[in-house]
């Protein structure tokens, strides 16, 4: 019986030709039938796929094959089946796209002049000892459907925003406390916490692997609260049937874990919503407009359902 399994992954290490470890890449799940989303910069790869778990495990144990793979930190999860529509293998400069490509240094063994590394137990020893402030390196959106307990959630839309966030000066009274960032997988706080000691802060440390290998060892019994937002068809996870719904609907502030797209499909805002406004979300900008359009589109449509009544009643 065919088990799907979904694996997140990333690695730092320089990289000579990312164009040619892209084609491998290609032609290594196609072979395998793995669908998903992989990108390689200069600075390593990051992707989540998944398949098969026969499959998976191949995919994975012939990428750690390549010496600059070895060490690619790897997380596992349970999927639904087709849980990607389709495999995307791209170059970018930026492994994740804080807008700050020539800022990262990156040697075999990751991020240079990063965060240090703090392991879910270690995390708990912290936590226990001192005043900890955690991060959270993730969108709005992301934070909304779950986030650890008292966590800072920047008011960003995506990762390009970071920058400008950090010097804005908000953040500068915990530039001489402890920090903890923390992401899904582990990649975006290993960029975040590199940026943020560029830019004065001086006890920064960095939840390694992530939320993902944090759910792993704590479940819902820790410091986390609420689903874990993800990137496949899943859109959302619970670590256990315990989770707490700490999400509120854009529409009706009912508790949901539940998020959408405005419904104007050339816009990309997000929303948590209840599963009654699921389908009518619309963000500020657009809710105006949808809605004089479905005006429009009744208007028009009421004479013929007019004509058709009166039809109906002449036949009975």
């Amino acid at each position: 019986m065919s088990v799907p399994k979904i694996l997140l992954f990333y690695v730092f290490a320089p990289l000579a030709d990312p164009e040619a470890l892209r084609l491998w890449q290609r032609e290594l799940c196609d072979s395998l039938g793995i669908r998903g989303r992989i990108l390689l910069s200069k600075d390593g790869m990051n992707g989540t796929v998944g398949g098969e778990l026969r499959a998976v495990k191949t995919y994975l144990r012939k990428t750690r094959e390549y010496a600059p793979f070895a060490g690619m930190d790897a997380k596992w999860s349970e999927g639904i089946g087709e849980d990607f529509p389709r495999l995307s293998v791209r170059v970018r400069d930026e492994l994740v796209s804080f807008g700050a490509p020539g800022e990262l240094e990156v040697d075999d063994n990751g991020v240079i002049g990063g965060g240090t590394r703090l392991t879910p137990t270690e995390l708990h020893d912290l936590v226990a000892e001192r005043n900890v402030t955690f991060f959270d390196g993730r969108n709005r959106i992301e934070a909304a459907i779950g986030h650890f307990e008292n966590a800072v959630i920047p008011e960003v839309q995506n990762t390009r925003e970071f920058v400008a966030e950090i010097e804005s000066g908000k953040y500068d009274h915990l530039k001489d406390e402890p920090v903890v960032t923390y992401c899904t997988g582990g990649i975006r706080c290993e960029v975040l916490s590199s940026i943020m000691v560029n830019r004065g802060f001086r006890e920064v440390y960095q939840l390694d692997g992530g939320i993902a290998r944090y759910g792993e060892e704590f479940g819902d019994s820790g410091l986390w609260k609420g689903s874990l937002y993800v990137f496949d068809k899943r859109l959302s996870m619970d670590f256990t049937d315990a989770a707490a719904i700490v999400g509120r609907c854009y529409a009706c502030d009912t508790p949901s874990k539940t998020t959408a797209n405005c419904r104007d499909l050339s816009c990309r805002e997000q929303f948590v919503v209840c599963d009654e406004h699921a389908a009518t979300v619309a963000c500020p900008v657009h809710e105006p407009a949808l809605r004089e359009e479905a005006l429009r589109a009744s208007d028009l449509h009421e004479p013929a359902l007019r004509s058709a009544l009166t039809s109906i009643a002449t036949q009975i």
